[in-house]
Formats: structure tokens, sequence, C-alpha cells
């Protein structure tokens, strides 16, 4: 089946509020602040804003439904899509989607989540049932153990070493040198990431994002709209999602970005080659190396190699998570989901500042999330291609 494009609808205004380590704040304050920001950003009132998505771990138990009343909102289309680090890919496809239809004339996309001190916790314990019933009450704490299930199998199968993962940690922290919002502030070096306290063998210590409290957020319109704000924008040239593929995978080693690869090049009209900029979805770095092989940049089970032959800072071979992604910036909640794309628009845009990447103008984003015991569930991509108006 030939999809329809996504021709004539922009992503604009990327804003991100900085991060902080913990928060007295809640969820609502921390989404607020950014959709003031988005429409600050547009130059216009928070109330022209017609369409609502919403990503976020900690509002409970309000919904999207909720803040629309917290914030003064009175949204014709509305989205709750608690679906983690790939809420940010679906909140813009079907932003998009509704945009085209004329559903909603100007979507706020926003993800936050807070950090108190006790949130991470009530994170864990209400995270799915799966982690209420199977893995929580015998003292499991969160995803740590279930990524090393998939990195040591990873390793095993496809030969990577520590010493892989850690090239890739230590060029994001090169790059969050470079991002003021960061909240990693100090390098990385290898000898430090190697050395550093097992956490659940073999994930060590920088391997592991940090929780953090912020939130991200970006506007999705129509291309004459942007226009007529005097906005800069990125076209929407594809965007793949799916979820639960390749079940019949023991343990996972590959995403559902590989069932749906052919479609968002071809419905981009490009090439893997193509692309200037790469901001891979990356709560453990094994998951960035499983999206380097299932997003086309080299084959199945030559992840290892394709790191080993690259470099990933922002003036590298392959300039990757430029902010320096959740690793090295932070994860706030559901935000993490969202980090990767509002770079992705800054750079095609050219509007990163310190973090631009030379003459980018076509950049990939990549989501991942909802892990279970085994396997994260759902997965997707969106290549941009920038315009300066």
């Amino acid at each position: 089946m030939v999809r329809k494009s996504y021709s004539g609808v922009v992503a604009t205004v990327p804003v991100s509020i900085p991060y902080e380590r913990y928060s007295i704040e809640s969820a609502h304050w921390w989404i607020g602040r950014a959709l003031r920001a988005l429409a600050q950003g547009a130059g216009i009132s928070h109330r022209e804003i017609d369409g609502f998505a919403m990503a976020s771990f900690s509002t409970a138990p309000d919904s999207a439904i909720g803040l629309t009343q917290h914030l003064g909102l009175s949204p014709r289309w509305l989205d709750h899509i608690p679906m983690g680090g790939v809420s940010g890919i679906l909140s813009l496809r079907r932003a998009a989607r509704a945009v085209q239809a004329g559903d909603a004339d100007i979507v706020a996309c926003v993800a936050g989540d807070t950090n108190q001190v006790d949130t991470f916790r009530r994170t864990l314990e209400n995270f799915s049932r799966f982690a209420q019933d199977a893995a929580y009450p015998y003292g499991a704490g969160g995803a740590n153990a279930s990524f090393a299930l998939i990195a040591r199998h990873y390793m095993d199968r496809f030969g990577a070493r520590r010493e892989d993962f850690g090239k890739l940690c230590v060029a994001q922290r090169t790059n969050a040198l470079r991002n003021p919002n960061a909240l990693m502030k100090k390098p990385l070096t290898l000898e430090q990431y190697m050395n550093a306290r097992p956490i659940a063998d073999p994930i060590h210590l920088f391997d592991c994002v940090m929780p953090c409290a912020g939130a991200e957020g970006f506007l999705v319109m129509r291309e004459e709209t942007a226009r007529s704000l005097g906005l800069p924008s990125a076209r929407i040239l594809s965007i793949i999602e799916r979820h639960h593929a390749f079940s019949d995978d023991a343990v996972q080693y590959r995403g559902g970005w590989a069932r749906d690869i052919g479609e968002l090049y071809s419905m981009a009209g490009i090439s893997q080659d193509a692309i200037d900029v790469v901001q891979t979805y990356d709560d453990y770095p094994v998951i960035s190396m499983m999206q380097f092989e299932d997003l086309g940049f080299c084959g199945k089970g030559e992840g290892p190699d394709f790191v080993r032959s690259h470099s990933f800072e922002i003036d590298g071979s392959f300039p990757h998570n430029t902010s320096g992604g959740q690793l090295s910036a932070g994860q706030a909640g559901a935000a993490g989901g969202h980090l990767g794309i509002v770079e992705c628009i800054r750079q095609v845009m050219g509007l990163a500042g310190p973090t631009q990447v030379e003459g980018a103008k076509l950049g990939l984003a990549s989501g991942f999330g909802m892990i279970n015991y085994d396997r994260g569930l759902s997965s997707g991509a969106v290549i941009f291609w920038g315009e300066t108006t």
C-alpha cells in the first residue's frame, strides 16, 4: 500500500525547558512552561493552539483532558500518548495527520515530567502490569536488568564490546559539553567509562540515563501557516511507527524500524546516505547501536564495526545525538522521547547554536519505548528537511 505523504505539514518552534536533577514542582508546571514557550516562540496566544498532544508519566491522576483546564486551553483535537520514548514520534505523526485533515491548525506536542524524591520509584511501581506482577515485587529496580539481558544477548550474538558502547557514551558527553542545558558538565573518558561501577552486568554506570525533571515541545502546522507567522520550519518527509515487532525473537536484537525502513526512505525520496544528522533514542547505548542497523546505516550485526569505523561527535563522520542525548543531557521522563526530535528540528533549521552540525539539512530522529521484560514494544522514526523563512 502506498501511504499518503506528509506534504505541506511542518514542525516548528522547538523548545526545551532546562532540566533539573530534582524538582519540587509538578509535571503540570513543567508542561505549562513548555506550552508558554511554544506560544511565545510562535508569537501567538496559547488560546490559538487548537490541538494538544501530551506525554508524561507523572501527571496522574490527570491526563491530557485535565491539563486543558490547568493550562487554559480549548483544543478541538486532543491526544494523550503514554508511550514513553516513542511518544514524540507518535505525537508528531498524529498531529501531522490532524493538520492535514483540517481537524486542527496548530498542534502543540509537549512532553514533560517532574522528578521529585519519590517520583522514580512510583513510576517503576506503576509502569506496567508486567512490572507490577513480575518484576517490582521481586526487587527489580527498573529497566537496568532488562537492558542488561538485551545488551548481553547482543554482545554474544554480534561481538560487541563494552568499549564499543563506551565510544558512543564518550562522544555524547563531548557533544553535551557544548549544550548549555545538559546536566552532565564534566568530560568523560573511555577509561572512566570502563572503570565505572557495575549496575547490572554488562550495564555499568555510564550506560544508564539520569532521571531528571524537564520538558520538551514543538508545534505542528501547515507550511503556509508557519510562513504567515514568519517561522522557520522543518518539513516532515516521512514517519514510521511499529509496535510489538519480531515477537519470535527470544531476546530482542532488532526493533520495529527494520520492518518499515523501506517506507521511511521511499516516502522521503532519499537514501540513508543523504542524512546529515541522526538522533537515536539512547536510554542505553546498545539500543543506539541496534538502531544504526535497523535504520539502514549498516547491516544487522554490523553495528560494532560501524561504531569502530566512525566518529560520533558534532564534527565527526557520523554526527549523532548532538545535544548529548539522554545519556548526557538527562532523561526527563517522557520528554526523553521528544529530546531527539526537538534537537533534530533545530539542526535542520540551522538553529542549534553551539551544537549545530555545519550544513545539516536532512535529519533523522527515532524513538523507542515501553520496555517489557526482554524487549521494547514500540519504535518509530521521522525524517525532516529544513527550510528557513
